[in-house]
C-alpha cells in the first residue's frame, strides 16, 4: 500500500501516476518551458490525452472568439481568484504579470480592475459571475459585453473558456495540488502578497 510518506511532495491526494511516454511528453515541455516539472503535470500524468484535449479546447476558444493572450490571461486570473484557487491563480498571476505588469496582475486577483480598459473590465467582471455562481446570471448581465464591443460569437467563446478554467481548476483543487515551491521566487512580490486563499504554495497536503 502507498502511503503519503511514499509520495512525491506534490501535495496531491493521490499516488503518482504511471509516468508513460505521453506524460513524459508533457513533463519535459515543463523542463523546457519552466525548468521544473509541475505538480499538476504529475496529477494529469493519468490521462495525458485528456489534458491535452482541454488545453486544446481551451486555445480552441480563445483563437475563435478573436482573444489574445492577454485577454485570456485576464480571464484566468480573474476566474481563478474567484474560485480560490492558489494554483492557477499564482501560475497566470505570474504570466499577466510578465504581459501587463505585477501591479495590474495583483490587482486582478483582488478584484481591483481600475488598471485595466472599459473591455477587460467587462471580460473580467463576467468571468467573475460565471465563475461565482452561472445560475444567477441574468441576460441583463451580458449587455455590458456587448457595449463593450464583444460579438456575440465573443460572448460564447470566452465564457466556454471560463468554464473549461473551471473544470480544469476544479480537477486540481479536489485532488490537493498545491503549487509549486518554485513559484515563491518566480512570481513577482505583489502576485504572491494578492493570493491569500486556496492551498499553499509549495506546501503539502494529507493523503485522504
Amino acid at each position: 500500500m502507498t502511503t503519503s510518506s511514499d509520495r512525491p511532495q506534490t501535495g496531491q491526494f493521490l499516488a503518482p501516476a504511471e509516468v508513460t511516454s505521453a506524460a513524459q511528453a508533457i513533463f519535459e515541455d515543463d523542463l523546457d518551458e519552466l525548468g521544473f516539472v509541475m505538480n499538476v503535470s504529475r496529477l494529469w500524468a493519468y490521462r495525458p490525452d485528456i489534458g491535452t484535449s482541454l488545453f486544446a479546447l481551451m486555445a480552441e476558444a480563445l483563437s475563435g472568439g478573436a482573444l489574445t493572450r492577454r485577454d485570456g490571461a485576464l480571464l484566468v486570473a480573474a476566474t481563478a481568484s474567484t474560485l480560490g484557487d492558489s494554483y492557477c491563480s499564482v501560475a497566470w498571476g505570474t504570466k499577466l504579470a510578465a504581459i501587463a505588469g505585477p501591479a495590474v496582475a495583483a490587482g486582478v486577483l483582488r478584484g481591483d480592475d481600475q488598471a485595466l480598459s472599459p473591455a477587460e473590465q467587462a471580460m473580467t467582471a463576467w468571468a467573475r459571475m460565471v465563475a461565482r455562481d452561472a445560475n444567477a446570471v441574468t441576460a441583463d448581465d451580458v449587455q455590458p459585453l456587448r457595449a463593450a464591443g464583444f460579438s456575440e460569437a465573443s460572448i460564447f467563446a470566452m465564457t466556454t473558456f471560463v468554464a473549461l478554467r473551471i473544470a480544469f481548476s476544479t480537477v486540481n483543487d479536489a485532488l490537493g495540488v498545491c503549487p509549486d515551491a518554485e513559484y515563491h521566487a518566480m512570481a513577482p512580490p505583489a502576485v504572491l502578497a494578492a493570493i491569500t486563499y486556496g492551498r499553499p504554495i509549495g506546501g503539502r497536503q494529507q493523503a485522504r
